[in-house]
């Protein structure tokens, strides 16, 4: 049983999918505090003058230090038709625009008030259109307590995960005796970002995952997992 736990991010780059791909269980990680400059309410896609950022506005100055899972949107900014007509210029001439672009404008065209609920709507949708399913489990539902690692520890044990799939960068901080002592065996991504065709010259990795739909529409999957 392979157990992924990540921070939801908005419109998430192809190494989300992929590790949501390979976990049996994946839990969203929203009980843990937001970084303010991170990838929770951001990505960036690409333009024909380069990467283009599109930071969706949120509540944080004097709210202390929240959790991911209570941060707000300000809805006194109108960045939703920002995004949309952005994604529109930057993307209309790409193969898979029109079979996409109905179902991603929907999203960001409702009214939000978590940050959360937007990012889940966005990773549920794109991880159905490039192909796979996943239930996701919150962290804070699971209401697990401990120090850093040792709250992915338990969170793995909760589910009866044998194998903890995290981040590479998790390197620079696992326990992994914490996790063999519990009998789970943890296993790195080692992420080797695909090329595929894109728009505007040069290719450009590490963007949201749209600009794979948009350039590669059903083949997403496949590139994702480097079967291309």
């Amino acid at each position: 049983m392979i157990v992924g736990i990540l921070q939801p991010g908005y419109l998430p780059w192809l190494g989300f999918f992929e590790q949501m791909y390979r976990s049996d269980v994946f839990v969203m990680y929203d009980d843990v505090q937001y970084d303010k400059h991170g990838w929770r309410n951001r990505n960036r896609i690409k333009s024909p003058n380069g990467v283009q950022w599109l930071t969706v506005p949120v509540l944080i100055k004097g709210q202390g230090k929240p959790n991911i899972k209570d941060v707000r949107i300000n809805k006194g900014e109108r960045w939703q038709k920002k995004h949309i007509r952005t994604i529109e210029q930057n993307y209309r001439k790409a193969p898979f625009y029109d079979k996409y672009l109905g179902d991603i404008e929907a999203i960001l065209s409702k009214s939000w008030d978590f940050l959360i609920d937007l990012d889940v709507a966005m990773i549920d949708l794109l991880g159905r259109r490039i192909g796979l399913q996943r239930e996701i489990l919150f962290s804070s539902d699971l209401k697990i307590t401990g120090d850093r690692v040792e709250r992915l520890v338990k969170i793995c044990q909760s589910v009866n995960g044998t194998t903890f799939y995290e981040g590479e960068s998790g390197k620079n901080y696992i326990d992994e005796g914490l996790f063999a002592s519990a009998g789970i065996k943890v296993v790195y991504q080692q992420y080797k970002h695909p090329v595929y065709p894109q728009l505007y010259g040069e290719f450009v990795p590490y963007l949201s995952a749209i600009d794979l739909l948009f350039n590669c529409g059903d083949k997403s999957l496949d590139i994702i997992l480097g079967k291309n």
